[in-house]
């Protein structure tokens, strides 16, 4: 897959924790690019650095070290207005736990990304429907999370991360929280997604759902180990 211009591109990025006078190097020297369109899975076992490297790529956390651009943005050069501003034009995410508001309804949920942005009442209730019917849960706009499956709610978590209109989806463990039944159904839409168009990023350590994205980055103890291609991309 080619580009001429990367959505995504580190170069040399490092994460240092400070603890009682301990230093945890929890990244070391990333250097990778995202090209749009492409499904990128990050993999490893647990404490690898997976969930740190998209905090950094989602803009919830700051680099150690390294540079970062987004298109042609480079995120260290930006006060922290435009990171924001950033974040919620450019970037959707998909939480593991899927972080829905519980006394919101499904429709207000998904539509609270919106209500930050200069939005006429009119072209949020339209870009909600048209989530919500993606993703198979437009009769479900009126319930409350508590009433709703573990799948239900990460798909409507998912619209919520599409409402937006991002440039990429970034998902932690998205299945993580599901049985293999719902996991299986949200991958597919992920799936279903990628095959529209969409960028996605996901952070998985289970090497069935990693192995269905485009290229599968590996990490180990902060480090990417090893890189692999799909056949057929």
């Amino acid at each position: 897959m080619t580009a001429t211009q990367p959505l995504i591109r580190l170069e040399g990025i490092t994460k240092v924790f400070h603890a009682d006078e301990v230093e945890t190097h929890a990244l070391s020297e990333v250097n990778f690019e995202i090209q749009p369109g492409e499904f990128v899975s990050i993999a490893g076992p647990s404490g690898c650095g997976k969930s740190t490297l998209l905090s950094i790529l989602g803009l919830l956390d700051s680099p150690t070290g390294g540079n970062y651009w987004i298109h042609s943005d480079h995120v260290e050069n930006l006060s922290i207005s435009s990171r924001t501003k950033i974040r919620n034009r450019e970037i959707g995410f998909i939480f593991q736990a899927f972080n829905l508001i519980g006394d919101l309804t499904v429709y207000e949920n998904v539509e609270l990304p919106l209500t930050y942005r200069s939005m006429l009442a009119g072209e949020r209730k339209k870009r909600v429907r048209e989530v919500l019917e993606r993703v198979g849960m437009a009769h479900r706009a009126k319930h409350y999370p508590a009433q709703l499956s573990g799948g239900q709610q990460q798909r409507v978590a998912v619209a919520r991360a599409l409402v937006g209109q991002p440039s990429i989806l970034l998902a932690d463990e998205p299945t993580g929280n599901l049985d293999s039944k719902n996991s299986e159904a949200v991958m597919d839409l992920l799936r279903q997604l990628h095959g529209d168009g969409a960028t996605i990023c996901m952070v998985t350590h289970d090497p069935r759902y990693a192995s269905i994205a485009d290229r599968t980055i590996q990490l180990l103890d902060g480090r990417i180990v090893n890189e692999e291609l799909r056949a057929g991309v």
